[in-house]
């Protein structure tokens, strides 16, 4: 398509953001993007007619901005359908207001790709054209370039303060109609690090050996554990998202991706979250290298990168080494995200460790979070098959190859010092130890 041809599309698709959503219908089923990919001022929008509608599903991951499609006002009109559970849906789905759907995030792809959630309506946020027509899904190309692939809409947001990464794309001709939007980005302010923070990333950094490719996500104990990588040398990234934190180590000359061997000199990630300076910082930056969910988090694609290291976080830890990282009993905290699809490419890599760092107490101290079993109803989200490494403040907690006898005393020896004599005792009674 010529220059010209794209530029007469581009006019003629371009409307009001009332205008956009007009072309929603009742019955339909609908994908955002999420995180700072979030299509904000469609959704409000879209709020504005949510209650001439009925039936209308809306299916994303974690939610940053309102969330008003969780309210009691506006069931019957507009469902959410998480994909992972965040503050401003946590309640209602715990109430039947809204529903989680479990899944990996590396196969949301595939749901909306071979119809198992057909999609009608793609709603997505993306950078105004280059000069051919392109349009960047600049921080979110993740389930978006999938979903935008199955719908039979697409709907979205050109914001001229979406940065342009590459290489996920699409072009203006596939899009249906669109807004012009000129608005920051949503921003999570950086996580506060506290002496317990500060003392797990010293721990799991001890673990990161010079050359490694890096898996993280956000938070103060991913932070914390970059805080303490600023002596590490050629350190990579491959992982499903980063934020500020890996900015300054580039920075810094610590993370090159020198011995990525994947895609040497690349920061690969699937979506971006942070602050403005991180969206300065990849905009055409051709360090950056944002493909989709299903390629960079896919175990048998991540685990060819070598020294894959895999830092997640967990809610509760069992004696045996089972994790649960989204549920905190039957009540839905979040998601898989992309735990499990990390622990098993760092258990593919050559050299690669899979670690799992969580404070060792809850509560303000009075709740153990290394237990004898997980609290009832709660779900294994990494089983104990697959865990290489806990660490708390305490200390590191090796299991990969150890019995459950050994898996036990390991994991109590990590816990705070206030419960190991109550989890030993239990853990004897079990049989454990």
């Amino acid at each position: 398509m010529s220059s010209s041809d794209w530029r007469s599309l581009y006019n003629a698709r371009r409307m009001s953001a009332a205008e956009v959503v007009a072309k929603i219908a009742s019955g339909q089923r609908l994908t955002t993007g999420h995180a700072a990919g979030e299509p904000t001022v469609l959704l409000a929008a879209l709020k504005e007619r949510a209650k001439s509608l009925t039936g209308v599903e809306v299916v994303h991951m974690i939610a940053i901005g309102e969330s008003w499609y969780c309210k009691p006002e506006y069931a019957g009109h507009v469902r959410h359908n998480s994909l992972f559970a965040g503050g401003g849906s946590r309640d209602a789905i715990a109430t039947g207001l809204a529903d989680y759907t479990p899944c990996y995030f590396s196969e949301i792809p595939r749901l909306f790709r071979d119809g198992i959630l057909p999609v009608d309506v793609a709603m997505i946020q993306v950078s105004p054209p280059d000069e051919n027509g392109y349009c960047s899904f600049g921080v979110s190309a993740d389930y978006n370039v999938a979903a935008c692939k199955a719908a039979k809409l697409v709907l979205a947001e050109v914001n001229a303060q979406m940065p342009f990464t590459r290489p996920a794309t699409i072009h203006i001709s596939e899009i249906t109609a669109f807004v012009e939007i000129d608005k920051p980005l949503l921003e999570i302010p950086l996580p506060k690090i506290g002496p317990v923070e500060e003392k797990i990333g010293e721990h799991v950094a001890s673990l990161v050996p010079d050359r490694a490719n890096l898996q993280l996500g956000i938070g103060a104990i991913p932070d914390a554990a970059l805080k303490f990588l600023g002596h590490k040398k050629d350190l990579g990234i491959h992982t499903e998202m980063f934020s500020d934190g890996v900015v300054h180590l580039v920075r810094a000359g610590v993370i090159t991706n020198k011995y990525n061997n994947l895609a040497p000199g690349k920061l690969t990630a699937t979506f971006l979250l942070g602050s403005k300076e991180l969206y300065s910082f990849v905009n055409n930056n051709p360090m950056v290298n944002m493909h989709p969910v299903d390629y960079t988090n896919d175990p048998c694609v991540a685990g060819q990168v070598d020294n894959l290291i895999s830092i997640n976080s967990a809610l509760q830890v069992d004696l045996m080494g089972q994790v649960a990282a989204d549920s905190v009993g039957p009540r839905q905290y979040s998601g898989p995200g992309g735990q499990v699809d990390f622990v098993r490419a760092a258990s593919r890599s050559k050299g690669g460790k899979s670690i799992i760092a969580m404070p060792a107490t809850a509560k303000g101290g009075t709740v153990s979070k290394i237990s004898l079993r997980l609290d009832a109803g709660s779900a294994v989200t990494t089983s104990r098959n697959d865990v290489h490494y806990v660490v708390t403040e305490f200390g590191v907690a090796e299991l990969r190859g150890k019995s459950l006898r050994r898996r036990a005393a390991a994991l109590i020896a990590i816990a705070h010092p206030n419960f190991r004599e109550s989890l030993t005792a239990e853990a004897k009674a079990a049989g454990l130890l």
